[in-house]
């Protein structure tokens, strides 16, 4: 199953992903350069995650690494409120590619350990998901620091690793 994880930078992508596999939290994570992958495994299911930068140098690569995958994870900073308004931009520039349409997108509201941030129903409406057509659309709290909610997460992968 592959899967490509995306979102604007310090979202938390790379720390969810080594999370995810098993690794360790690391508050000192360096900026992705490019993309990263690595394999989640999950009883019979192998999650083949694609980590993309998030800088602005590195967005138009994002719609080419989406295309033919099984879901699209986009993650925001939720105690970034300055940053939402570029997320919802950029989100529904991808969303609006013809080649991804069908693709299901799950959106993470990431670092809700912190102060500050935004609930789930607000992160719904700041990033104007209801507006997002053509697709299934979930979207979760979590902290990949705290591990909050991530087993939640892979349930919803899974449910797609076989389409």
């Amino acid at each position: 199953m592959d899967v490509t994880m995306i979102g604007l930078q310090n979202a938390g992508k790379t720390s969810l992903l080594r999370v995810l596999a098993g690794g360790e939290f690391a508050i000192d994570s360096i900026p992705t350069v490019g993309f990263n992958m690595k394999r989640v495994q999950r009883g019979h299911v192998t999650l083949k995650c694609w980590d993309l930068g998030g800088q602005p140098r590195f967005r138009p690569m994002w719609e080419r690494y989406c295309r033919n995958v099984n879901a699209i994870v986009f993650i925001v900073d939720i105690a970034d409120q300055d940053l939402l308004p570029v997320a919802r931009e950029e989100l529904h520039a991808l969303m609006s590619q013809p080649t991804l349409e069908g693709i299901p997108l799950l959106v993470l509201g990431n670092k809700s350990d912190l102060p500050n941030k935004l609930s789930v129903d607000e992160l719904i409406d700041h990033m104007e998901l209801k507006n997002v057509a053509h697709r299934e659309v979930s979207c979760y709290g979590i902290s990949a620091k705290e591990e909050t909610n991530l087993e939640a997460v892979l349930q919803w992968l899974m449910k797609f690793a076989n389409r």
